[in-house]
């Protein structure tokens, strides 16, 4: 049987009602203080990612759970040796909107450490740039929904995802022309 992961690295994923994953989060948190818990609950997260979409020709940026109807949760619930922490787990099974904890029924299994490692740079994205809510791909037929090409129709060239840039082969009087545009100001035809 594997050892018990060291109490900061024991990671768990919480199945909750899908649309309250934050509520839950701030569930946990606000009643693990109260119940003086705070102390076997190191961080609970709901991974997000920066989504950037076109809505009413304006460019906006919005939150988007990468893992709906889940929550994580860093938290001693496991003893060294292996015996479960009855008040930790009794807790997180009392919490609206919690289904289960990953798992059997009465035996909740730990992340394991590579997806850990995969979890965490999600955790700690915020300083990533807005991601397009559309996937590119070179050739693939666009419709310029903002600026001076509006409404005009184009086929992607070059890709710059680093700066959400796209190279577009517009025709202009016949005569194709390629054009930088953002993300944003763009959608597939």
């Amino acid at each position: 049987m594997p050892s018990t992961p060291e109490p900061h690295e024991q990671w768990y994923v919480l199945h909750v009602l899908s649309g309250q994953e934050n509520s839950v989060r701030d569930r946990i948190i606000r009643k693990a203080k109260d119940a003086e818990l705070s102390d076997f609950i190191y961080r609970v997260e709901v991974p997000t990612e920066l989504i950037s979409e076109v809505r009413n020709g304006k460019k906006t940026e919005r939150h988007s759970k990468l893992f709906p109807g889940y929550v994580y949760a860093n938290m001693y619930l496991l003893e060294a040796d292996g015996s479960l922490n009855k008040d930790l787990w009794y807790f997180i099974q009392q919490i609206d909107g919690v289904i289960s904890i990953a798992g059997s029924r009465n035996a909740p299994l730990p992340m394991r450490k590579r997806e850990v490692e995969d979890l965490l740079p999600l955790l700690d994205a915020e300083a990533v740039a807005a991601r397009p809510k559309v996937e590119f791909a070179v050739g693939d037929p666009v419709r310029v929904c903002e600026g001076p090409f509006q409404s005009q129709e184009g086929t992607i060239e070059e890709i710059d995802p680093e700066k959400g840039k796209l190279r577009v082969s517009v025709s202009i009087f016949g005569r194709a022309t390629p054009v930088d545009l953002e993300y944003w100001q763009v959608e597939k035809a």
